[in-house]
């Protein structure tokens, strides 16, 4: 879109600048003038890439589909392949979405099989949307119980959640939460529990001050994909981050039986109670436990803001801030309908498993698009530079239209659309334009070098114009393959037949097909020239090539400081 931005608003006024040159100062006539700057302008306009984005991300869409991904945005492919820190909720991610209640302590003076008759009315008035409520109509649930006369339930932002009947209030959620003061009474008896990886939960009576009553263990297994699906990641080079709403240690402990690296290294987030203890803590941690809606999305935030591409998977409302927050939102079919409505994409089997396929594709097409595009900006930057000279030079634009074509054609336009399809699972890195850039600046260097030299030769030795275009011609095609077979390395049986189909298909078309690309035939001098500037093509490209990486470091912070100036934002608290 950048590039297409710039060159909108250049193509016109170059244009006009160019034929009143070749009329007024070259004394071509109209038509002539209008052909060669036709020629000009044709070589701005990068008509093959808009298509060959459109098919891979096109291609791509159909391809997680089978892949059983629903994609909302199609941005979301490019974040996706840059995704460094991928953030997962504990229950439906690492553990299986379902559970049940493995045992209930007794706290009270009140007998088990009554605490279990409250609970047998506490389950009956909650509606089973959450995965701990479930567990416990599983185990509690009966047609008949007490009803209601007041009734909350369950959120992220309070953790808990409770029933009031008559002149009982029973109160079910984290221990820490409903106990505040009295928590340190009880502290030995619930570490205990979570430390055997059970997510505990407190049960108790209100009668204007809580009574404890018992304390009840939920159990969850661990997916048994998880630990090769987090390896996956592990060698991938991205970052696990488990931001659950559950005990910090429970949420720990099963990221460490899942395989994620560094799991011993959790927070209650309730502790992080500033902006800046959050932003600390993101590059200390890997597992928050007691995390609310909005500190979820701070965490991303903090994340983002820390340079990475961040990534989310959640299936409830209480994801759904982080979710709009992250690059790229993946969402759980099983979940919340809010939440598949804002995420980039949809997992329909809810399996996280899916994810190394996901993200191995975004990657696929976002490194092939990257790879391609280089080779339709090397003639657009090549056309600007020359069409720029051009203007104050002597000569008009050397090169026709139907010439540009023939470049086009057979070193850009066949080859680009195989290589986009092509697997590529590497993780793409850095920004997508600059990258292109910092691949095309070479070759279109390059062009331009030969290019002038042989306008030069021409104008010494009094070559035919026709000679002299056919010539520069060839050697931009020259150029362009070049150009290609660094874009195919490392080489593979498929992109080693592209670059000999291409430099075969460009030598035929050369022969047989020189009227149809205004291709004139050569005289001896010019062959010498020819082969003279063709040797000197890949030399100058790796000379090129090696001063842009020794001075990459430098234009990289230029980069960063035109495009701050560009996009000065105040900083925002998170």
């Amino acid at each position: 879109t950048i590039l297409i931005k710039i060159i909108g608003i250049i193509i016109i006024p170059l244009a006009i600048f160019l034929f009143l040159k070749e009329t007024n100062q070259l004394g071509l006539s109209v038509p002539k003038a209008i052909e060669q700057t036709a020629g000009a302008i044709l070589g701005l306009i990068p008509e093959g890439l808009y298509l060959l984005t459109s098919v891979a991300l096109a291609v791509s869409v159909i391809r997680l589909a089978k892949q059983r991904t629903l994609v909302h945005d199609l941005k979301c492919i490019e974040s996706l392949a840059r995704v460094n820190v991928l953030c997962v909720d504990k229950t439906g991610t690492i553990t299986e979405n379902e559970m049940e209640v493995a045992e209930v302590i007794n706290l009270s003076s009140v007998s088990l099989p009554v605490i279990e008759e409250m609970l047998c009315d506490f389950a009956g008035n909650q509606s089973p949307d959450n995965a701990t409520m479930k567990a416990l109509k599983a185990r509690f649930g009966r047609e008949t119980f007490k009803h209601a006369t007041g009734l909350l339930s369950f959120s992220s932002a309070t953790k808990y959640s409770a029933v009031t009947i008559g002149n009982e209030t029973y109160m079910l959620g984290a221990p820490e939460i409903l106990l505040r003061d009295e928590y340190a009474k009880y502290r030995e008896e619930i570490e205990f529990q979570t430390q055997k990886g059970f997510r505990v939960l407190l049960f108790g009576v209100s009668r204007g001050a809580l009574q404890p009553l018992a304390l009840i263990m939920l159990t969850n297994n661990i997916r048994k994909e998880a630990p090769k699906t987090f390896e996956y990641f592990a060698n991938q080079g991205v970052a696990i981050k488990v931001i659950s709403g559950d005990n910090a240690f429970t949420a720990a402990d099963a990221a460490r039986r899942a395989g994620i690296k560094n799991a011993d290294k959790y927070v209650d987030a309730t502790t992080l109670d500033t902006s800046k203890k959050i932003f600390a803590a993101v590059e200390e941690y890997t597992v928050f436990g007691r995390v609310t809606p909005e500190q979820k999305r701070r965490i991303i935030k903090a994340l983002k803001k820390k340079g990475n591409t961040v990534a989310m998977t959640g299936d409830g409302v209480n994801d759904v801030l982080a979710l709009k927050e992250a690059d790229c939102s993946v969402a759980m079919a099983s979940g919340s309908d809010v939440a598949c409505q804002v995420s980039n994409l949809v997992l329909l089997d809810s399996n996280f498993a899916a994810m190394p396929k996901v993200v191995a594709e975004g990657r696929r097409v976002i490194n092939n698009i990257e790879r391609t595009a280089a080779l339709f900006l090397v003639k657009n930057m090549f056309s600007m530079l020359l069409a720029l000279i051009s203007l104050y030079a002597i000569f008009s634009y050397p090169i026709s239209p139907a010439q540009l074509s023939f470049v086009s054609t057979f070193t850009i336009g066949l080859p680009s659309f195989i290589l986009a399809l092509q697997p590529n699972t590497g993780i793409a890195k850095g920004k997508f334009l600059r990258n292109v850039l910092y691949r095309a600046i070479p070759a279109a260097v390059t062009n331009i070098f030969v290019v002038v030299g042989v306008l030069l030769f021409a104008y010494a030795f009094e070559i035919p114009e026709a000679e002299m275009s056919t010539t520069a011609t060839l050697l931009v095609a020259v150029v362009g393959i070049v150009m290609l077979i660094r874009v195919c390395k490392p080489f593979n049986l498929l992109r080693i037949i592209i670059c000999a189909a291409v430099t075969i298909l460009c030598v035929t078309a050369a022969i047989l097909l020189n009227s149809l690309f205004s291709l004139a035939p050569l005289s001896m001098g010019c062959w010498l020239i020819f082969a003279v500037f063709a040797m000197l093509v890949y030399p100058l490209m790796d000379i090129i090539s090696k001063g842009l990486d020794s001075t990459k470091f430098g234009i990289e912070k230029l980069w960063e400081k035109i495009l701050g100036w560009f996009n000065r934002e105040k900083d925002e608290e998170l």
